[in-house]
């Protein structure tokens, strides 16, 4: 147990950096974990901090314009993806002074825009941003106040960093395991077309783009089928049994991310139907999805590792790194029982490719 010659008040980082015989700007990026500190650095300081009992004044941090606050902004709670982003983030901050702000975008501005804003006039030292639908001049703005990293859009910008899955070769792997157990009607479930517009660097947007490219080389692009459903299991469900219930069932469907592919589970189920007869697969590989009753084929892309790189990133640019950086996590395919061979249909003929839905 550490011994204080002091109350914890009345020790100073001086009084710190004599301990360590270090300089009191070297205790400083020790405290704010900045990048490039020497693990050997990091030891002497550390043990000071720990016989002296020092506590960073967080009220003077704040009137020197640091908070030692991380802000983080996601689009929404319901998505069980979000959580693995948390703990990740969570966790590469648990040896540093910093603490994480969590702002979930309002519903009725569910662009990112108020929430961001307000970690911003709450003073964060740096922001990481799950925003698809804010426009990257308003970001390049904000950047140019405080640090900023996104999460999983697929930007190159100079005045953030950013930390994405391989969104493209997570849907080819996708693709090709369905085109391997001889699917060729798959359909792709996914959100409302401003999430999913061509070149935005969203992530939906590019699994749409790749599955249509995929069907293409494959030869299949007459059966190209897209159907977009708002968030939300329910809505989704109902989606799914238009689709299930329809003269073109597809024998696939390949749902943008794991809560829309629960909600074709579920619509399987309600249609007196099976996996063997219309194999699913997700994206994310939510907890849930490897629950036996549910296996769900899917794509697992690491939230963990994405949240603690993106705080690795904001930390970096906190302690002063200048350059971009723009990361790239691969993702995997995880198979279950979800997906398998499609059943023969009798003869059964579909009649005509459904487009979008």
């Amino acid at each position: 147990m550490a011994v204080s010659r002091a109350s914890a008040g009345s020790v100073t980082i001086e009084d710190v950096a004599r301990e360590a015989g270090v300089s009191r700007a070297a205790v400083s990026k020790v405290i704010r974990n900045a990048y490039g500190v020497s693990p050997a650095m990091r030891e002497r300081v550390t043990a000071a901090i720990e016989k002296l009992g020092y506590r960073p004044n967080i009220s003077a941090r704040g009137l020197r314009g640091a908070t030692f606050t991380l802000g983080i902004e996601i689009p929404e709670l319901s998505n069980p993806f979000f959580p693995r982003l948390l703990t990740g983030a969570t966790a590469a901050l648990s040896d540093s002074p910093y603490q994480l702000i969590i702002a979930p975008a309002d519903p009725a501005h569910s662009e990112g825009y108020r929430a961001l804003q307000a970690l911003v006039d709450r003073q964060v030292d740096g922001v990481i941003a799950v925003s698809p639908l804010v426009e990257p001049d308003w970001l390049e703005a904000l950047a140019a106040d405080v640090p900023v990293v996104m999460l999983g859009r697929h930007d190159r910008s100079s005045a953030y960093d950013t930390v994405v899955s391989d969104d493209e070769g997570g849907t080819r792997q996708v693709m090709r395991h369905l085109f391997e157990l001889g699917h060729r009607d798959i359909a792709h479930l996914t959100c409302e077309t401003e999430r999913t517009a061509s070149g935005s660097g969203v992530p939906q947007a590019i699994r749409l783009d790749t599955y249509r490219a995929a069907m293409q080389e494959a030869g299949f692009g007459d059966r190209i089928s897209v159907v977009r459903s708002l968030n939300g299991e329910a809505e989704c469900h109902r989606a799914a049994m238009r689709l299930l219930t329809g003269p073109d069932r597809p024998t696939a469907v390949f749902a943008c991310h794991d809560e829309p592919a629960l909600g074709v589970l579920h619509a399987i189920a309600d249609a007196g139907l099976t996996t063997g007869d219309v194999a699913v697969v997700g994206y994310d590989d939510i907890e849930i999805a490897a629950h036996p009753n549910l296996s769900l084929t899917t794509v697992d892309q690491d939230g963990e590792r994405m949240g603690a790189l993106a705080v690795e990133l904001l930390l970096e640019r906190i302690a002063g790194r200048a350059e971009p950086r723009h990361e790239v996590i691969r993702p995997e395919l995880i198979v279950r029982s979800s997906t398998r061979p499609p059943r023969p249909r009798g003869g059964a003929t579909r009649l005509g490719a459904l487009g979008d839905r």
